[in-house]
C-alpha cells in the first residue's frame, strides 16, 4: 500500500481573514435590499465567538438602531444604541447556545423588528455556573468572564449564570479591559510548551482583533496597559536557558520593544525554592503591576514566593514581600519586611495577581501552595487554604502588616494550589477568584489539578469566584473546571464601537534557535511512517510541525535548502516525558503524551526547501517543499 505524505494547510493569520469576511458582509450588504424587516444576518461574524452576530441593513437616513438581546426572562435583557448610521453594521453580543434568541432592533421613530437567531453547541464551556448567588440588579448588566486554565475556554456568565459569551480559539491568561473599550488577551498562537503563545491580542469582544502583538519571547500570564497606551507583556528570553523571567514595555502603535527587565540581574536563581521551583522556570513570573506614584514595577515570582518591586527607570530592586527563609542575609536584612501589628498574619505562598492599591497597599491571591518554604513543613492540600489578601508595607521602616484577607475561614473548600486573581473595586470592595481547584474520588488533589485523569468522573476540576463588599459575601459563583483568571465587564461599552478594516500584525516573532550538530542518518527516500499521523501547518509568519511519536526516539526536523546542500536548518524534537510543575494554563496540553508540536518562525529563512525529517537513523521524506520570501 502505497504511504501517503504528511497533511499539508496553508492559513493566513486570524486578522486576515476576520478581514476578508467583513469585506464578504459589506460587498453583500451594498448589493442586496436589506431593510429593518428583512436584515442582513450572520452569525460568529468573526470566526471565534459563535455567541455573536452581525446584523446588517440599510436606513434611508442617518439614525440610530436600539439593540435588545431577549433574555430568558426579562431582566436578562441585554440592550445598546448604537451611533446614526445609514448602514447599520450591529455587532450582536449575549446570545445563548443551542438556542433561538430573539433579538429586537428599534428605530427612533418607534418601528422595530424582531429577529430570531438560532445558535449552535458550544463546545469546551459549560452552559451554566453549578451554583451562583446574586441578583440582576446587582449585576446591573455586566458579566463575569473567565480565561482558560483547564479543560474549557474563555467565557462569560450572567447573573443567572448562564453562558452568554465565550471563545473557540484558545485565547488564553489575563483579560483585561482596555481603555479604549477594548480588551487585552494572550494570543491564541502557540509558540512553544506548556502555554508560550505569539504576543498579545487586542480585540474587541464580538471577538474582532484589532492587533496582535508579537514578542519573540513569547508571551505568558500577564498584561499591563500604561497610561500612555503602551503594554508591560511578560516574557523571556528567546531560546534562552531560563523561562518567565522578563518583562518587556512594548510600544502600542509600532510593536516595537521599547525598554526590558531581566529578573535574573537582580536576584538570584538558586535559593528559596518553592516546592515548584525548577532551574529552568526559577521565578516564574505570573503578575505585573506599574505604580505610578513609586515609578516601579511589581512583580510575582511564584517559584521564590515572592513578591517584588524594581525601579521602572533602573530596574533596581526596592523590596521583597515573602517569607524570608531559605533567602541571603543580606537581602532579608536589604530588602524584607518585618511582620508587625496585632492582627493575624501569613505570608504568601506561590501567590498570583499582585497589584498595588491606591493608598500604596498590595493586594494578591495567596495560593498557599506547601505553605513553607522548608520541606519538612509542607502541607499537604487537602490540609492547606488559599486566600485574597491585603498587606500594608511601610517601606521607610520595612514592616509589614495583613490588614485583610478573605479564605482562610473557608478552609480547603476554597484551596486552589496555582493560577487565580483578585481585583480592587474600592476599600472592602473586592474580587477573589480561586480557580484551580480540584478533586480526586472526593478528596483535594495533590498533583495539579490539570494533570488529574479528566476521563474519570471521579476526578472533578472546579473555581469559585467571590466579590466580597465591607466583609458581606455580595456575589460568589462556581463553575465545573478551572479558570485562570475573572474580570467583571459589561459586554457593550459606550464609546467602543465596532471599527471596520483590517487588523494589524506587529513587532515579531525572532529567529527559532537551532541543533547545530549533524545527525548521521541514512536517507532511503521512504515517506514518513503513517504511525506519526504528521501535519504541517504553513502561516504568513511561522510553520507549525505536529506529529505522534515513541517516547525516547531521537527525532530531528530539517529545512534543506533546495539549490544548496551546505544549508541546513535543524530542530530538535524533545520525545522525552516531561511534566511541567508549573501549568497556569493547560489549555495546549494534547490528549495523548506522544503528540509534539514543533513551530519554526520564518525570521531569517530565505529561498526553497524540503521538510525532512530524521527519526532515530533513518532520514525521511515528507514530499513537501517550502517557499520563504
Amino acid at each position: 500500500m502505497e504511504k501517503k505524505q504528511i497533511g499539508y494547510e496553508r492559513i493566513h493569520h486570524l486578522v486576515v481573514r476576520q478581514y476578508e469576511r467583513e469585506q464578504e458582509m459589506l460587498e453583500e450588504l451594498r448589493k442586496g435590499n436589506y431593510t429593518l424587516e428583512n436584515p442582513y444576518v450572520v452569525l460568529n461574524p468573526y470566526f471565534v465567538n459563535p455567541l455573536t452576530a452581525m446584523i446588517l441593513f440599510k436606513t434611508e437616513k442617518e439614525e440610530p438602531v436600539t439593540v435588545t438581546v431577549k433574555g430568558k426572562e426579562e431582566a436578562g435583557n441585554i440592550t445598546h444604541t448604537f451611533p446614526a448610521a445609514t448602514e447599520q453594521i450591529l455587532p450582536i453580543l449575549g446570545l445563548y447556545p443551542e438556542f433561538e434568541n430573539t433579538v429586537e432592533v428599534s428605530l427612533p421613530d418607534g418601528r422595530s423588528h424582531q429577529i430570531k437567531i438560532q445558535t449552535d453547541k458550544v463546545e469546551n464551556m459549560p452552559y451554566q455556573a453549578d451554583y451562583i448567588k446574586t441578583t440582576s440588579e446587582y449585576m446591573d448588566g455586566n458579566l463575569m468572564f473567565v480565561t482558560p486554565a483547564g479543560d474549557s475556554l474563555a467565557g462569560g456568565y450572567d447573573y443567572r449564570g448562564d453562558c452568554r459569551w465565550h471563545l473557540v480559539e484558545p485565547f488564553i491568561f489575563d483579560m483585561k479591559p482596555a481603555k479604549n473599550g477594548h480588551i487585552l488577551i494572550g494570543s491564541n498562537r502557540l509558540l512553544n510548551m506548556p502555554y508560550y503563545t505569539a504576543g498579545v491580542c487586542e480585540m474587541d469582544l464580538i471577538g474582532k482583533i484589532y492587533t496582535e502583538y508579537r514578542i519573540p519571547g513569547g508571551y505568558h500570564h500577564d498584561q499591563f496597559e500604561m497610561e500612555d497606551g503602551n503594554l508591560l507583556i511578560l516574557t523571556q528570553e528567546k531560546n534562552g536557558a531560563t523561562g518567565e523571567d522578563m518583562c518587556v514595555l512594548v510600544d502600542r502603535n509600532t510593536g516595537e520593544i521599547l525598554k526590558s527587565w531581566d529578573y535574573k540581574k537582580v536576584l538570584p536563581q538558586d535559593v528559596a525554592k518553592s516546592g515548584s521551583w525548577s532551574e529552568h522556570d526559577w521565578f516564574h513570573n505570573n503578575a505585573v503591576w506599574y505604580d505610578k506614584k513609586t515609578n516601579s514595577l511589581t512583580l510575582s515570582g511564584r517559584h521564590q514566593d515572592a513578591v517584588i518591586n524594581l525601579d521602572f527607570e533602573t530596574g533596581e530592586l526596592n523590596w521583597i514581600i515573602g517569607d524570608p527563609e531559605g533567602w541571603p542575609q543580606e537581602m532579608v536584612d536589604k530588602y524584607f519586611f518585618t511582620p508587625v501589628g496585632d492582627g493575624d498574619f501569613d505570608w504568601q505562598y506561590e501567590q498570583h495577581a499582585c497589584m498595588v492599591l491606591p493608598d500604596g497597599d498590595i493586594m494578591m491571591f495567596d495560593n498557599g501552595h506547601w505553605r513553607s518554604k522548608n520541606k519538612e513543613h509542607y502541607r499537604l492540600n487537602r490540609d492547606n487554604f488559599s486566600r485574597g489578601v491585603r498587606y500594608h508595607i511601610d517601606t521607610k521602616n520595612m514592616t509589614i502588616e495583613q490588614v485583610w484577607q478573605f479564605g482562610k475561614e473557608r478552609k480547603n473548600d476554597f484551596f486552589s494550589s496555582y493560577i487565580s486573581n483578585v481585583e480592587y473595586y474600592r476599600d472592602g470592595y473586592y474580587l477573589v477568584h480561586s480557580g484551580g481547584m480540584g478533586y480526586n474520588h472526593g478528596v483535594t488533589c495533590e498533583e495539579l489539578p490539570v494533570y488529574m485523569n479528566l476521563e474519570d468522573p471521579e476526578c472533578v476540576l472546579k473555581s469559585i469566584t467571590v466579590e466580597v463588599m465591607d466583609g458581606e459575601v455580595v456575589y460568589e459563583m462556581h463553575l465545573p473546571s478551572n479558570y485562570y483568571r475573572a474580570e467583571k465587564m459589561r459586554l457593550y461599552h459606550d464609546g467602543a464601537n465596532l471599527t471596520l478594516g483590517k487588523g494589524r500584525v506587529l513587532g515579531c516573532l525572532g529567529v527559532t534557535g537551532e541543533f547545530e550538530t549533524e545527525v548521521p542518518a541514512e536517507a532511503k527516500g521512504n515517506l514518513l511512517p503513517d504511525y506519526c499521523q504528521a501535519n504541517l501547518t504553513e502561516e504568513d509568519d511561522r510553520i507549525v510541525f505536529k506529529a505522534m511519536f515513541r517516547k525516547g526516539q531521537l527525532v530531528m526536523f530539517q529545512l534543506e535548502k533546495e539549490d544548496d546542500p551546505e544549508e541546513v536548518h535543524r530542530y530538535f524534537i524533545s520525545t522525552s516525558a516531561k511534566k511541567f510543575l508549573a501549568m497556569c494554563s493547560g489549555t495546549f496540553l494534547p490528549k495523548d503524551d506522544r503528540e509534539v508540536t514543533l513551530n519554526v518562525d520564518k525570521e531569517g529563512l530565505h529561498g526553497v526547501f524540503d521538510v525532512r525529517v530524521i527519526i532515530d537513523e533513518e532520514k525521511f521524506e515528507t514530499g513537501i517543499k517550502l517557499r520563504f520570501e
